[in-house]
C-alpha cells in the first residue's frame, strides 16, 4: 500500500476480537460460538427507523394512500440491501416498530373515535393476514387501486 501512497489512517483504523465484532457498510460482522454471522448493524436499524419515522411524522395530514407511495420505495430498499445477511429478525423487529408509528399516526387523526373504529378504517386483513396497513383509492375512470405497506419480513432471504 505504501509504495501506491495509501495509508492506513490512525483515526479510522481499530483492530478489534472477531469475537467482539465490527461494524462495516451497514452490517455488525461477528463470531457467535464459532458461527460468523453478519447482521443490520444496531446504529444502521436505528438510521433506518429514524428515516421512517421522519416520513411519517413530516405527512401528519396526508392521504393514506400517498403515505404508502413515500414509504415503500424506502422499506423496500432497506430489505433488499439487507437481504442477503442475517436478517429475518432484525426485518420483523423493525416492521413491529413501523406498526407502532403507524397506529399513533392513524389514532392521532381521529382523537375522538376508539381503537376498533380506527382499526377497520386503517388496518385490512387480506388472506391470512390481519393489521395489514392499506388504502384503496379511487381512480379518474371509477377504478380502484389498493395500495398495501410493505412489510419487511416478507422479503425472501438469499444467501450467496
Amino acid at each position: 500500500m505504501a509504495e501506491r501512497g495509501l495509508v492506513l489512517s490512525p483515526e479510522k483504523t481499530k483492530i478489534t476480537h472477531i469475537g467482539d465484532g465490527f461494524d462495516f457498510l451497514g452490517w455488525n460482522i461477528r463470531k457467535y460460538d464459532g458461527k460468523l454471522l453478519m447482521k443490520p448493524s444496531k446504529a444502521n436499524v436505528k438510521a433506518h427507523l429514524d428515516k421512517i419515522r421522519e416520513v411519517i411524522k413530516g405527512n401528519k395530514t396526508a392521504k393514506q394512500a400517498n403515505l404508502i407511495k413515500l414509504l415503500n420505495p424506502v422499506l423496500r430498499g432497506w430489505a433488499t440491501y439487507h437481504r442477503h445477511v442475517v436478517a429475518k429478525d432484525t426485518f420483523a423487529r423493525v416492521d413491529e416498530c413501523i406498526w407502532s408509528m403507524l397506529w399513533r399516526w392513524a389514532a392521532r387523526r381521529h382523537p375522538n373515535k376508539g381503537a376498533r373504529w380506527v382499526k377497520e378504517k386503517y388496518f385490512k386483513s387480506r388472506g391470512t393476514r390481519n393489521w395489514v396497513f392499506a388504502a384503496t383509492e379511487k381512480l379518474e375512470d371509477g377504478t380502484q387501486i389498493e395500495f398495501i405497506l410493505l412489510r419487511e419480513a416478507d422479503t425472501p432471504i438469499h444467501r450467496h
